[in-house]
């Protein structure tokens, strides 16, 4: 009777063909296979072993035919680690009892759910007794890897492709260099283990009692060590019986070796050896896969202690059930043992074994299964690696935000992170790489957008900075620019494009950017994102000399007084405000240098806006016939809308044709126009002071408004003193009733209060006000008053799409 371990799967007593592989070959080849092995003694287990070999080759080990090596039967694998309903190789009635089993487990992951696979787990975990020594087998697991991968004696030319990408992707991996260090540890026990498979196999020990002896025997070593050591020692016995595979037709000694062996014999049958190799080489492969997740889980443990061995993540890392990957591997390794020296002890008839053929596909299937369940815990176990060492990375630098140092090189050298000793920063002005240096104890500006930042915005910086560079002596020139592009590559991979547009923007910026994003760490766009408060919209942070945040965005400031708010910080731009009154200089800065020409002049000046050519017409026929017969002097200045469209140009072209005004000529002025008015909005609603009682906060929202509808507007201003504004409408109605107030105009001193008093009077308590921001702002009150009417305006959520 077969030596069954209790803990397998039930053996059907009545079929012969489970318990012997000698059951498969009539009584001749039985004879055939006996006369093949020649008995030998020892005087421990009265089988001879010569002294002087004891570096025993598993190949020509000359082996007692009453001590036949035993095949691995599938009877004898647990089904413990692959739900039932899983199993899609075919089943051998002949072979195995689970035909007539129900799928009971259906749907279930678990690896082990019976009593009996519980008890053998229990078994496999009381063999370990880890002494603490830690090993890096990788370098012995990469020598693993070349053996079998060269060793395979005949495969199909599927195998063939395959073996070949191995090999090639192998030669480009560096060479370990632990690897003499390791084996004068492991040398040993791997050739202790090797005699143990022989003996073991030799003695018809079944696979589960023979991988449990190799677990007592390496009882001290850690999992992924155990599965090392017993997959070299199979390695050296496959790689042996590869090499004489590979040399008995060419080397002489090799040929006399495999007449003794009648090797030449057994490889007559190509045909179903390409068949039985191709299969252990499936195997090998799970194998392998299996042991590299068992290293990395150890890795995991070991090398990220420091970050994160917490109890959240042991708990992870025991549903893995290294133990349980462990055995099933060293099992596979026991099975291609035995069937490489039934191969060399029986011959013919263990070729075409249909008994080993199931073994294998099966064993093939349950690792292969292992190996899913092995890889999504290791992907949650990094997953959560990355997620505390983001989180340790970005508190680390949050306090070194709150910390006082001498200057800002610790702090750049964090916010932009150099690998490899790369320099970190590209200067745009001369083309060239350089290092964080050139920013020492200087008032730096983080430009801080996505790679899609709008030409206009680049070209409106570039005027400014080139501007500032101009006199560098100057205290206000005394600040650098550096681009952080903002790249969150876990939400979308990098890619060749992405590559292509960014150096297209980095090419077009003067001033300094960081080399490539990859240097800007995730705990950083986290700071940005989560502490500066980016989200679309283009930010400038600024970090003063000793690298204390002085600005979390002093973008609105630069747009509005450009070098002049040097050094940006709050307390600076509380302090402009306080200077500053609401006049057209504000309002219009430099989008046409007329203006101030214009300003020195005591002129009458005229902002107007819209998109309806014909009421431009009639606005500007009615207020230019108005500014003659009052005599006073008046330009007017069309300043479009925002995002100016190709309507907006047409009216520019058909303005300038018909010589109805003024126009800005170029079409980013325009765009600036609007954008400074919306940043002198979100600078003014952080100011201490009520929107209600604001006047320039008032009158910013109403021109925004004015922007927010779709008739035309416009502001009259006399130098820098008086100004008023009104509705297309209004101001076209007033015009063209000159007549009724001709006579409080006196000269170009009254004209303006005086069109301001028709306007006021003929204002109706009926409007609707529409204020539109855009959502990338950052920055949105909550409460904000209509200026039309002090009373607070509802909040709606718009989607616009606008095709010209």
């Amino acid at each position: 009777m077969a030596n069954v371990n209790p803990l397998n799967e039930k053996v059907s007593m009545n079929n012969p063909m489970t318990t012997n592989p000698m059951n498969n070959m009539s009584s001749g080849s039985a004879a055939v296979a006996a006369n093949r092995m020649h008995p030998i003694s020892n005087p421990t287990t009265g089988h001879h072993i010569n002294p002087l070999n004891t570096q025993i080759n598993p190949l020509n080990a000359q082996i007692n035919p009453h001590s036949m090596v035993k095949p691995v039967s599938h009877d004898m694998i647990p089904d413990s680690v692959v739900p039932a309903a899983h199993h899609t190789t075919p089943i051998n009635p002949r072979t195995s009892n689970l035909a007539a089993r129900p799928s009971h487990r259906r749907g279930d992951h678990h690896m082990f759910l019976t009593s009996d696979d519980n008890a053998m787990m229990k078994h496999i975990e009381e063999t370990h007794i880890p002494d603490g020594r830690d090993f890096d087998v990788k370098p012995l697991v990469h020598i693993i890897e070349d053996i079998v991968h060269r060793a395979t004696p005949i495969a199909g030319p599927v195998h063939e492709a395959k073996v070949q990408a191995h090999l090639e992707a192998l030669e480009e991996k560096a060479p370990h260099s632990g690897l003499t260090e390791i084996l004068n540890y492991l040398a040993y026990p791997i050739h202790r283990i090797s005699m143990e498979l022989i003996s073991k196999c030799a003695n018809k020990e079944d696979a589960h009692s023979t991988t449990m002896s190799l677990l007592h025997s390496l009882t001290t070593y850690a999992w992924d060590t155990k599965v090392a050591i017993t997959f070299a020692a199979f390695a050296q016995q496959y790689g042996e019986f590869g090499l004489l595979v590979h040399q008995y037709t060419t080397n002489p000694l090799a040929k006399s070796v495999a007449i003794i062996m009648e090797l030449p014999e057994i490889m007559t049958r190509q045909d179903v050896l390409k068949q039985k190799f191709d299969a252990i080489h499936d195997l090998i492969d799970k194998m392998l896969d299996v042991t590299k997740c068992i290293i990395e889980f150890r890795d995991v443990q070991t090398s990220h202690s420091q970050h994160v061995i917490t109890q959240e993540l042991e708990m992870l890392i025991n549903t893995a059930h290294i133990s349980t990957a462990a055995y099933w591997t060293m099992r596979a390794a026991v099975m291609c043992s035995a069937m490489i020296l039934n191969l060399i002890a029986i011959g013919h008839e263990q070729i075409s074994s249909t008994s080993e053929a199931w073994e294998l596909s099966s064993l093939t299937h349950k690792l292969a299964n292992i190996l899913d369940h092995l890889r999504k815990v290791l992907n949650l176990c990094h997953q959560k690696i990355e997620e505390k060492r983001q989180h340790d990375a970005f508190e680390a630098l949050l306090r070194l935000l709150r910390t006082p140092h001498i200057d800002n090189m610790k702090i750049l050298s964090i916010l932009i992170h150099s690998r490899d000793d790369q320099l970190p920063l590209f200067d745009g002005t001369r083309k060239r790489r350089v290092g964080l240096d050139v920013l020492r104890r200087k008032h730096v500006l983080l430009l801080i957008s996505d790679l899609d930042i709008a030409p206009e915005e680049l070209f409106i910086l570039h005027h400014m900075y080139a501007e500032s560079k101009t006199q560098p002596n100057r205290p206000e020139s005394n600040y650098e620019v550096v681009w952080i592009p903002v790249v969150d590559k876990r939400l979308t991979p990098w890619t060749e494009a992405k590559q292509v547009k960014f150096e297209e923007v980095q090419a077009s910026m003067p001033w300094y950017s960081v080399a490539h994003p990859s240097m800007i760490d995730p705990a950083v766009i986290r700071c940005i994102k989560e502490v500066w408060g980016f989200k679309k919209k283009p930010q400038l942070v600024v970090l003063d000399p000793q690298g204390k945040e002085a600005n979390n965005n002093a973008y609105h400031m630069l747009w509005i007084w450009g070098s002049l708010a040097f050094p940006f910080t709050k307390a600076r731009e509380e302090a402009l405000w306080k200077e500053q009154s609401w006049n057209i200089e504000l309002l219009a800065d430099s989008i046409d240098q007329n203006i101030f020409t214009w300003i020195s002049e005591g002129k009458c000046i005229c902002l107007y806006g819209g998109e309806d050519i014909e009421w431009i017409r009639s606005f500007t026929s009615a207020t230019r016939a108005v500014a003659n017969a009052a005599r006073v002097p008046l330009e007017m200045l069309y300043v479009g809308k925002k995002n100016p469209k190709e309507r907006v140009r047409k009216n520019s072209s058909i303005i300038q044709i018909e010589n109805l005004s003024h126009v800005v000529q170029d079409q980013t002025l325009i765009w600036f126009f609007w954008e400074r008015l919306e940043s002198m909005w979100h600078s003014r609603t952080q100011q201490d002071i009520p929107g209600e009682t604001d006047p320039i906060l008032q009158e910013i929202v109403t021109i925004l408004s004015y922007d927010g509808s779709d008739l035309g507007w416009a502001v009259f201003s006399r130098g820098l003193a008086e100004m008023t504004r009104g509705k297309g409408d209004l101001i076209v109605q007033v015009m063209k009733g000159f007549d009724r107030w001709r006579d409080e105009v006196s000269d170009v001193t009254t004209f303006v209060p005086a069109l301001d008093r028709q306007l006021r009077d003929l204002h109706s308590p009926h409007h609707c006000t529409r204020l539109i921001l855009p959502s990338t702002t950052g920055h949105i009150p909550e409460r904000v008053v209509c200026a039309e009417c002090s009373r607070p305006m509802e909040k709606f959520i718009m989607y616009r799409c606008c095709i010209e």
